[in-house]
């Protein structure tokens, strides 16, 4: 089963776990009822945003959930066998560096945004979620709590992320970054 597949079989078995039906989970992730039936039956992956709601639906991080749907991470992952996941629609590139792992709090992921992409996420996943953002290459615009940080290779954000947040990639070229979630 290739990794949409899993997220929808996944994403549908979240829903009856919660007993919720779809218009309860379209009332909690400000997403369409008709998207989200057609997400749990991989007719259509979601966005990066839209992925982001339904993980605050489930209190979860994005993390954790595609980690749900791969099997067990070894203790060593290199780069070409670590999980790469694409909104096509912003631009997004997500490669799980180092992804959840029973007993261990914190993971590593790498974005890419290509120049002129947002992605705007309307709550935590996790409220108090501690991140810690290293842009590698390009350049980045990352808005915590209302207030935007423009960001340059090397520079590192760290906060505890309670609200809203946005990503934006201003170019002109594309962004690479690594982020360091630790879970409360």
């Amino acid at each position: 089963m290739g990794i949409d597949a899993a997220l929808a079989a996944r994403l549908a078995a979240l829903r009856a776990e919660h007993g919720w039906s779809l218009d309860d989970l379209a009332q909690r992730s400000d997403i369409s009822r008709s998207a989200l039936s057609r997400f749990e039956r991989a007719e259509i992956s979601p966005t990066a945003a839209q992925l982001g709601r339904l993980c605050t639906a489930y209190g979860r991080t994005m993390s954790r959930l595609l980690a749900e749907v791969e099997a067990e991470p070894p203790q060593l992952l290199r780069a070409g066998e670590q999980a790469v996941w694409r909104d096509e629609a912003s631009g997004f590139v997500r490669r799980s560096v180092s992804p959840p792992h029973a007993g261990l709090r914190g993971e590593l992921i790498e974005g890419r945004l290509e120049p002129g992409a947002v992605i705007d996420y309307d709550a935590p996943p996790v409220p108090g979620l501690e991140q810690h953002i290293w842009v590698l290459d390009g350049r980045v615009e990352i808005t915590v709590q209302g207030e935007p940080q423009p960001l340059g290779p090397g520079d590192c954000l760290r906060f505890r992320l309670w609200g809203p947040s946005r990503f934006h990639c201003p170019g002109p070229d594309p962004v690479r970054y690594a982020v360091a979630i630790v879970l409360p």
